[in-house]
């Protein structure tokens, strides 16, 4: 049987822990029980968890000499450093072939063993630019629900646990496995593995002498990259250095993100049909904006309303 071991710590974030739990270690009638599901810490005995209670966790580091699968889930707060124990205990656990997985915030201790150097990784996307700035030799992948390099794994926020946990199933044991899991635990079917649907619009800034702002008042407008030039009174090719220097994106691609914003936000809060969406947005048809809007988020306007559409 694979044998899972969670590596927890004081503060626990409770979801994270529990997402591993619910895939690997709950017995569920009819469905065959293929994993057997530990829990360690470095210091055994009572550890606080954010839902203000303390759970005891019997065994230490010594668990993870045995285990197939070493699970994060979570690490609180994240600038905690790792200890030399737990840290060498990772790296043997990893150069024996054991599997390490992460749980958005879990990744910023497995990226202090260095093992995720030189290759992707994902978590939160409140949280990708910090793990950007701290650890300059991954690469960041903030759309991403998870990442897998198969000895190394790391998912993005608390939900995205679950999408990174089965996904594991379904390599080990077959997606017919995984869907029955799925099924007894009411989830939806396998999500695609993109969290860009679930990043909030980045505000319009005041950037550029107040040029941000103005444009976004006019974002509904058949408003042009020469219209943002004319504004501050400089050239087109003056407009884009200016962009690329403080804000990293060009004048083209960042009109098109705010009217992007502003359609997410119609498609939460009215009942307006795509067509009438896309002119306010200044995106001229449906076609356009579907297309547009897909490109932007992974997704289309129509499964955006239903997923966020306010009550």
């Amino acid at each position: 049987m694979h044998r899972v071991v969670a590596l927890v710590r004081p503060v626990q974030s409770v979801f994270e822990l529990g997402c591993a739990v619910e895939v690997f270690g709950t017995k569920r009638p009819g469905v065959p029980q293929h994993y057997a599901f530990e829990t360690c810490t470095e210091t055994p005995g009572p550890v606080p968890t954010t839902g203000g209670y303390a759970m005891n966790v019997a065994q230490g580091l010594s668990a993870l000499k045995a285990a197939d699968t070493v699970i994060i889930p979570g690490w609180l707060p994240v600038e905690e450093p790792l200890s030399d124990p737990v840290r060498q205990a990772l790296l043997r656990a990893h150069a024996r072939g054991a599997r390490l997985v992460t749980i958005c915030s879990g990744v910023f201790a497995l990226a202090r063993t260095g093992l995720l150097d030189g290759r992707s990784a994902t978590t939160h996307w409140a949280r990708a630019e910090q793990l950007r700035r701290e650890f300059p030799r991954l690469r960041v992948e903030p759309d991403r629900l998870y990442v897998d390099h198969d000895d190394v794994a790391t998912s993005a926020g608390a939900g995205a646990g679950f999408d990174l946990c089965l996904h594991l199933v379904r390599k080990d044991h077959g997606a017919a496995y995984a869907a029955l899991l799925m099924r007894h635990m009411v989830l939806p079917p396998h999500r695609e593995a993109d969290q860009a649907p679930y990043t909030p619009p980045p505000p319009p800034g005041d950037a550029l002498n107040g040029l941000l702002t103005w444009a976004d008042e006019r974002i509904g407008t058949p408003l042009s990259v020469d219209d943002l030039a004319a504004h501050l009174g400089v050239s087109s090719r003056t407009l884009a250095r200016r962009f690329a220097d403080q804000l990293n994106t060009s004048p083209g691609a960042w009109l098109l993100s705010r009217r992007v914003a502003a359609a997410r936000t119609l498609l939460e809060e009215t009942d307006l049909p795509v067509e009438a969406i896309a002119a306010r947005v200044g995106l001229s048809s449906a076609v356009n904006l579907r297309r547009r809007f897909r490109s932007a988020t992974g997704t289309t306007p129509g499964a955006y309303r239903r997923a966020f559409r306010a009550p």
